[in-house]
């Protein structure tokens, strides 16, 4: 599959989302370990390094293939890394200090409203249609129903406008990684997942150096929570990442942008004992419709073929 044929979406496209969505959603809380042992740049560094660790190790015993046409993206690829991991990374831990938690998972919902125009305009076969757009709006709506009243409410700190700005930016960082690296020519996954995470630890340690002072020394317990967020919510969720993007598409990939919330909230209640309101009841409807009506061709040819 290049990066200028049009998705297609299977039952293994579906599988993959799900899976990305409820790793992320999970990820909120083991941040918070590792945070109570690191600082919150040194964080994003250690979880990139782990993942490129792991990642390099098996692009190794593939040999090391990287492109398969004579195509030599290198700019892009560096683009990539800069958009998919270091730069969202460092902007979220830095913005997060001045806005609410419920801003930052909007922020991130709007991952998804983002990608429909740029794919519309950038990716072959991704074309914004009213059916979809109103889908993925009704998405958004249950993500914020979901958050409630922490979602647009005032933090009070000075800094806040330029944390908005912060996390916002975030996520125009993840829309344009997705879209770009669906417009890449032909290149082997493993090393498309790799490469990303060499250039985003290329510009995350020197700047975490750079912030926060000299590596801490985590103790046993944060550096397991470290590998942790390294090996799984970072090294194999970025190959599931780039494996959606490249066969389904980034208007797909983005549905996993509502599910995080509604998995984080739905594991606190079953994990932590939360509260379950009747938001999140409504949310969990808006949501589902909101997929369901944006992705209503692709149901159809997948149960279609069944």
């Amino acid at each position: 599959m290049t990066g200028q044929t049009a998705p297609e979406i299977t039952a293994r496209s579906w599988l993959m989302v799900l899976t990305l969505g409820l790793v992320w959603g999970a990820t909120f809380l083991v941040i918070e370990l590792a945070l109570a042992g690191v600082t919150p740049l040194w964080l994003a560094a250690f979880r990139i390094t782990f993942a490129m660790l792991l990642t390099l190790a098996i692009w190794g015993l593939r040999g090391f293939r990287l492109f398969l046409t004579d195509a030599r993206p290198w700019g892009t690829l560096a683009a990539i890394g800069a958009l998919s991991s270091a730069v969202p990374f460092m902007a979220l831990s830095w913005g997060q200090q001045y806005v609410t938690s419920g801003f930052a998972g909007v922020s991130m919902a709007a991952v998804a409203l983002m990608v429909l125009p740029l794919a519309h305009f950038f990716v072959p076969g991704e074309r914004m249609h009213l059916r979809r757009a109103v889908g993925f709006a009704i998405g958004f709506v249950g993500v914020v129903v979901l958050i409630g009243g922490q979602a647009f409410v005032s933090s009070g700190a000075v800094q806040e406008p330029l944390g908005r700005l912060a996390c916002l930016s975030a996520a125009a960082c993840y829309a344009v990684s997705s879209v770009t690296m669906r417009r890449l020519p032909p290149i082997d996954p493993i090393g498309l997942a790799a490469m990303p995470l060499i250039f985003g630890a290329a510009i995350v340690l020197p700047a975490a150096w750079a912030v926060e002072g000299p590596p801490p020394l985590p103790g046993p317990q944060t550096l397991a929570v470290l590998a942790f967020l390294g090996l799984v919510p970072t090294a194999g969720a970025n190959l599931l990442r780039v494996l959606v993007i490249r066969s389904a598409g980034p208007v797909f990939m983005s549905l996993t942008n509502y599910q995080v919330p509604l998995w984080s909230v739905l594991l606190g209640v079953v994990f932590l004992g939360e509260p379950a309101g009747a938001s999140l009841l409504v949310a969990l409807v808006l949501i589902l419709a909101g997929v369901l009506l944006s992705q209503w061709g692709a149901l159809m040819r997948l149960f279609g073929r069944g």
